[in-house]
């Protein structure tokens, strides 16, 4: 059973994990428009780099929101990706009046288990050490 207190924590972390998402996203946009816009670098060429770099943002909101949760690493970090691929859907759906095709159900089912494996690394690098050794 989840307290009140229990799911602000879970809401105040994955919300930070969210921002946090987001802002190395616009980051890591703005970084790859400029070697397109700068450069003979065509888009097709950095389709693995933008990919990775989708997964690397992915992995550090996981692990932000983790840290910031400091128990249950897995939840936290599902329900950052599950937030993050609803932004996404939503963006998507409303915006351009189209559903996730086959490949991105299958991007997004990655980026969930990604932020999960963030969420598990940052719970266990955040809590303190408590075993003698």
């Amino acid at each position: 059973m989840v307290t009140i207190e229990e799911s602000k924590n879970y809401g105040n972390a994955v919300l930070f994990g969210i921002i946090a998402i987001f802002l190395l996203l616009i980051v890591s946009s703005l970084v790859v428009s400029i070697v397109l816009k700068f450069t003979a670098t065509q888009e097709s060429s950095l389709e693995f780099i933008t990919t990775a770099i989708s997964f690397v943002t992915l992995f550090a909101g996981g692990f932000i929101a983790g840290g910031r949760g400091k128990q249950k690493g897995w939840l936290i970090g599902a329900l950052t990706g599950l937030t993050y691929t609803l932004i996404i859907f939503l963006f998507q759906y409303l915006g351009y009046d189209s559903l996730f095709s086959i490949e991105q159900i299958i991007y997004h089912i990655c980026y969930i288990l990604t932020a999960m494996m963030g969420g598990i690394l940052g719970v266990n690098m955040s809590t303190p050490k408590t075993r003698n050794a």
